[in-house]
């Protein structure tokens, strides 16, 4: 079989599912439709629609594209079958259902941001760094009925600096996401839809960590907890930066607002005193954490730009603050 053959019906929705569209699509690959969110009513009345951006993609590039509002919609799967798609490749969408992931002949597979079966859910990158991983990478797998468990292809892996954030990690995982996906389409072509795919228990029995999760971000997962070690509350605010952002509570005038933080640089500081405490030394700004100081580098007031320590502090300079 030759790759422009092989009919691939391609599902995403945001920014880190267009590199792997673009790379088929330039690769001279055989796409015959894009299936992605429907479009998001934006502005301050709602009255505006917003194209998704693998949407747009498909727009400049003459792709057909579904919308569907529900997965199981028959008229919807009618659609999908008149296409008669050999696979389909899955970037950052939604779950779909069997008669869905099911319909190709050579099934479907997903592009998941981290090494299977570690960090399955939806948000990968900010929980390994969150967590304090040194390496993180991106995962191949056939999809079934459940969440991130469906037979590992193939998987690429990704070092994490210590001073990384998740845009970082996330524009590496995006690149290698587009590899990953490109060469699994290729080991599917050579062997006409026979590939060797393996278990995931393999994979954790063979190195024997505990499996973390990767649930979705809300609000309240990005409060800071001054009584985590100084590495803790690190790693917390760069797997969490640029966005959402973590934030804390800062009080000033028996007043109470929401302080954002999105970078901090660990310190050997420590001092006999309680989490939270603040310190404030020339044009540099401390929190003590459970074990040592944590310095903070870049925050934002409600109502105000990002900025660094030094300003933040110019306009601090009369005023007494607690954060907790």
């Amino acid at each position: 079989m030759k790759k422009e053959d092989l009919r691939i019906i391609f599902m995403g929705t945001p920014e880190f599912a267009v590199e792997s569209l673009k790379n088929l699509v330039e690769g001279g690959y055989n796409v015959v439709a894009v299936v992605t969110q429907p479009d998001k009513a934006v502005g301050r009345h709602q009255d505006q629609l917003q194209s998704s951006q693998v949407k747009q993609y498909a727009m400049e590039h003459n792709l057909p594209i579904l919308q569907p509002m529900k997965m199981k919609d028959p008229e919807f799967v009618e659609l999908l079958q008149s296409y008669k798609a050999d696979l389909q490749v899955v970037v950052a969408f939604r779950m779909l259902p069997e008669v869905v992931w099911d319909m190709p002949r050579f099934g479907t597979f997903n592009v998941h941001a981290a090494l299977l079966p570690q960090y399955r859910g939806a948000a990968p990158i900010n929980w390994a760094i969150i967590n304090g991983e040194t390496e993180t990478g991106v995962t191949t797998f056939f999809l079934d009925k459940d969440i991130d468990t469906g037979k590992i292809i193939m998987q690429k892996h990704f070092p994490i600096p210590d001073e990384a954030d998740v845009e970082y990690v996330y524009e590496g995982l995006m690149k290698l996401g587009a590899e990953a996906a490109k060469q699994t389409i290729d080991m599917i072509v050579a062997n006409d839809g026979n590939v060797d795919a393996m278990e995931q228990a393999q994979f954790a029995d063979s190195d024997g960590k505990e499996l973390n999760s990767a649930p979705k971000i809300f609000k309240e997962t990005c409060q800071i907890d001054w009584n985590k070690t100084a590495k803790e509350v690190y790693d917390f605010v760069r797997g969490l930066s640029p966005y959402p952002g973590t934030w804390t509570n800062m009080t000033e005038d028996n007043k109470t607002s929401v302080l954002k933080i999105f970078k901090t640089a660990k310190t050997d500081i420590h001092d006999d005193v309680k989490p939270g405490t603040v310190f404030k030394e020339k044009n540099s700004l401390y929190v003590m954490c459970s074990d040592c100081r944590l310095e903070i580098m870049e925050l934002q007031m409600a109502g105000k730009k990002r900025m660094d320590a030094k300003a933040f502090l110019n306009g601090m300079r009369d005023k007494t603050f607690t954060l907790e």
